[in-house]
């Protein structure tokens, strides 16, 4: 097992670090280990942020001192064997329509690999995507588990403007754009379920640490989504990871 690592990250930040790879369970380490700190509730830490592999954590050096974060830190790690008591993943379903105007680079996917259009989307839809971290724009999951047999280069031009619910491919990582922003990743289908929502007590449809799970529907069916996200009635379909047929682990 890795070891652990405290890293300096300017005066009030400090980096416990899990490991030097990308692996879900070291993920898992990163978000037991910032629910153990949340529910202790250490008195100076001001935020908790998982990454891929390590946690940041923003503290008021004016409360504790960056030496007594780390001990306390290592303390609760080592009594706890780094593992919190309840931790929920859930499997949180995305709509998407593939190719044509929600999906202009499906094509050069299916072409890039080999693959059909049709084979590329049984791909992308056939498991659950690890959400390792968000970041980049408000809500942009970070996922794990593509497969390669879908993986493809980034455009050679990024696009200035990309909508909100774009699906997109880079390399071997997948993910969507929550809101309209430039982007150079091939978008190969769109969701018009609402991702953030700044306004909402809780603004994110899902945390570092759940799974998405893409479902492929017709252009008929994204429409009306589309209209029942706009009139506020739209329910995501969320289910626990351990549920028959969800365990996404």
């Amino acid at each position: 097992m890795d070891e652990i690592r405290f890293l300096d990250a300017g005066e009030q930040g400090l980096v416990v670090e899990f490991g030097a790879r990308i692996d879900p369970g070291i993920n898992r380490r990163v978000h037991n280990a910032a629910t153990l700190i949340a529910a202790a509730r250490i008195p100076g830490i001001l935020e908790v942020v998982p990454t891929y592999r390590s946690l940041l954590i923003y503290f008021d050096p004016l409360a504790i001192s960056r030496r007594q974060l780390a001990e306390s830190v290592r303390l609760l790690l080592e009594d706890t064997g780094g593992e919190a008591q309840t931790v929920t993943a859930r499997v949180v379903e995305i709509p998407v329509a593939y190719g044509g105007e929600h999906g202009p680079d499906l094509a050069f996917v299916a072409s890039h690999t080999g693959l059909s259009p049709e084979e590329v989307v049984a791909i992308h839809t056939s498991v659950p995507y690890l959400v390792y971290m968000l970041g980049f724009t408000p809500g942009f999951p970070y996922l794990g588990g593509m497969s390669e047999r879908i993986a493809a280069p980034r455009l050679e031009q990024p696009r200035t403007a990309i909508p909100g619910g774009s699906v997109g491919i880079a390399g071997t990582q997948t993910g969507i754009y929550p809101v309209a922003s430039p982007g150079g990743w091939r978008i190969i289908g769109r969701t018009p379920v609402k991702l953030f929502a700044p306004g909402a007590a809780d603004p994110f449809l899902f945390a570092a640490g759940d799974y998405l799970q893409f479902k492929a529907v017709s252009a008929a069916d994204y429409a009306a989504i589309a209209e029942q996200v706009a009139s506020g009635v739209y329910e995501p379909v969320v289910r626990s990871a351990t549920d028959k047929g969800g365990d996404a682990r």
